[in-house]
């Protein structure tokens, strides 16, 4: 009887610990990443307002070229929808929706992931016209994780996670426009 109260005890102790810890972490994350392409502003802009041309050179796209893509709506509008469905666990299933566009300077996009896991995220892209034949593209990601899965970013590195696959579309994206 004493070593099953021990084991209980050692069982509710590695179950607290995570629950615990999990109070102290932050909930929130943010990953950016930039490049400069030798491109006008308005050529660089023109070829990212369209969602649909995230297909050519995003990491997550490309993991699956077999995946049943849909689209909804006008393409470079809010409103317009990209969806994937995907076996294979790395691409999962979601969708992709343009909610905001500040013309020439940012578009911002809901991300809503179905599987292998459920998530509601924000992305953007953003636009800086470094010189006449010059563009900084900037592309960001901003997560949640709810108590008490948040726990999970004290052993997970979204910034490289995230950051990894964005640096390698974005020198894709630069290589399709130079």
């Amino acid at each position: 009887m004493k070593v099953l109260k021990i084991i209980l005890i050692i069982l509710l102790v590695l179950i607290a610990i995570p629950l615990v810890m999990a109070v102290f972490i932050q909930k929130d994350y943010f990953v950016e990443r930039e490049i400069t392409i030798n491109k006008p502003h308005e050529e660089v802009y023109n070829y990212l307002s369209m969602l649909k041309n995230q297909d050519n050179f995003s990491s997550w796209s490309l993991k699956d070229p077999t995946m049943k893509k849909t689209y909804t709506g006008s393409d470079g509008q809010v409103g317009f929808i990209a969806g994937w469905e995907s076996e294979n666990p790395d691409a999962g299933v979601g969708e992709q929706e343009i909610i905001g566009i500040d013309q020439g300077k940012r578009i911002d996009y809901a991300l809503r992931f179905k599987e292998p896991f459920e998530a509601s995220d924000l992305a953007y892209m953003e636009f800086e016209e470094v010189n006449s034949n010059q563009t900084k593209v900037i592309w960001g990601f901003e997560g949640h994780m709810d108590y008490p899965m948040n726990a999970m970013l004290a052993f997970m590195d979204m910034e490289s996670l995230i950051g990894n696959d964005f640096e390698e579309g974005l020198q894709r994206l630069k290589e399709i426009l130079e």
